[in-house]
């Protein structure tokens, strides 16, 4: 038994060795190597293993002091053969791992080991004015909100596409996909259509983005849907940004980029709207802030979530400095009582370089949260907020941890 919980394990890291040795026979250039690694251990206080904070209803949750899972990706590319007009021929794998329980479990067979990534890509095509074509399983023109890790405007899947075709400037990108990840059990094309670098004014460009999902299928309960999505990005001197996101979709469509659930109707929609700043306030203070407002509405009954938060660096001297990160959740489903949730975390963190996006990082962290009546019996049994948790009939529960954090 207990070498049937290490066999995926091994073929994962096999398979990473396998990647690297392959791509390192390339004579065409040196392998690209990037990746990201997560993972830490902590207590609940009451003497248990670390517990972790998230509202029913809310689509994510403030990170520091907050991530009970170990997670990793390492992505290899190639650069395969390159032309005289310039044009280059590149292959990128990517593999990953997630288990949900964290270190003490890390060799579960229930955990995930996965390859999300897998693409051949022509770049800088001359008939594309410097465009690419890709062709396979990709992480595709992601946006995510950095501090709950919510990738809010994400159309990644299998497909192909023309990508950043030169427009007097303009960027635009067409894609079709067929499937969004393996967890997808049914699947329809879904076509991807953007727009970006427009000038909006000094500093700013809007980015636009259109999203429908076709339904080709014989069953009655199966719907198409779309999407639209309008960004502006506002990028400033020292460089601070700003990103204010509108979308809305209906159908399957409100996955606002990727494909939702086929069985729900053009009567089903959602609309978001999200703002992010990151400023840096001096020397040895920055930060980031993040608004949320989420409306589902449904002939069953809908709902609104609400999230505010924000995550602050202060530089001590050296390599140290200290993190502070602060998030509100509220959810408030139609004709049923509201869910709140309160998250505070501050960690002292040894980091090779200050600021908030500073890595690699080591945070000793202590967490605390604080929630309503409501979020208490919206929860599952067992989850933290729920009083068979680990804070039981408590509405308030408290965590300490160590946590690294790197990504190259």
């Amino acid at each position: 038994m207990h070498q049937q919980h290490n066999e995926t394990p091994l073929k994962f890291f096999s398979l990473l060795l396998a990647i690297s040795l392959s791509a390192a026979t390339g004579t065409a250039s040196a392998l690209d190597f990037q990746g990201y690694i997560r993972a830490g251990a902590g207590s609940n206080l009451k003497g248990d293993q670390q517990s972790c904070f998230k509202l029913v209803g809310a689509a994510a949750k403030y990170r520091l002091g907050n991530e009970c899972e170990v997670y990793g990706e390492a992505l290899f590319g190639q650069e395969l053969y390159k032309a005289d007009g310039g044009t280059r021929l590149s292959a990128h794998v990517m593999a990953n791992l997630y288990a949900p329980t964290g270190v003490e479990n890390l060799f579960e067979s229930s955990n995930k080991y996965r390859l999300p990534q897998a693409y051949l890509a022509a770049n800088d095509l001359p008939a594309l004015n410097g465009g690419r074509f890709w062709l396979g399983n990709r992480y595709y023109k992601r946006e995510d909100v950095h501090i709950n890790d919510f990738f809010y405007w994400n159309p990644s899947g299998i497909g192909m596409g023309v990508e950043d075709v030169n427009l007097g400037g303009l960027k635009l990108s067409y894609a079709v996909f067929r499937k969004d990840n393996i967890d997808q059990l049914n699947m329809a094309p879904r076509h991807d259509f953007q727009l970006r670098g427009i000038p909006a004014n000094e500093g700013g460009e809007l980015q636009l983005g259109a999203s429908y999902i076709a339904d080709t299928g014989s069953d009655p309960t199966r719907h198409p849907g779309w999407s639209l999505s309008v960004q502006h990005v506002q990028r400033e001197a020292a460089g601070r940004w700003n990103k204010l996101a509108l979308q809305y979709g209906t159908g399957p469509g409100i996955g606002l980029g990727s494909t939702g659930d086929f069985t729900l109707g053009s009567d089903v929609s959602r609309t978001r709207l999200i703002e992010q700043h990151y400023f840096k306030a001096s020397r040895v203070l920055d930060g980031l802030l993040t608004a949320i407002y989420q409306r589902d509405a449904a002939p069953t009954g809908g709902q609104d979530w609400v999230s505010l938060g924000g995550r602050l660096a202060y530089s001590l001297g050296g390599n140290w400095k200290l993190l502070g990160e602060m998030g509100v959740d509220r959810v408030k489903p139609d004709g049923a009582a509201s869910r709140h949730l309160n998250k505070f975390t501050l960690a002292a963190t040894w980091s090779s370089a200050p600021g908030v996006f500073g890595r690699p990082e080591m945070r000793l962290y202590y967490t605390r949260a604080n929630w309503n009546e409501g979020a208490q019996l919206a929860a599952s049994p067992g989850d933290a907020l729920s009083a068979t948790g680990a804070y039981g009939a408590s509405r308030h529960g408290s965590t300490l941890g160590l946590q690294v954090e790197h990504w190259w």
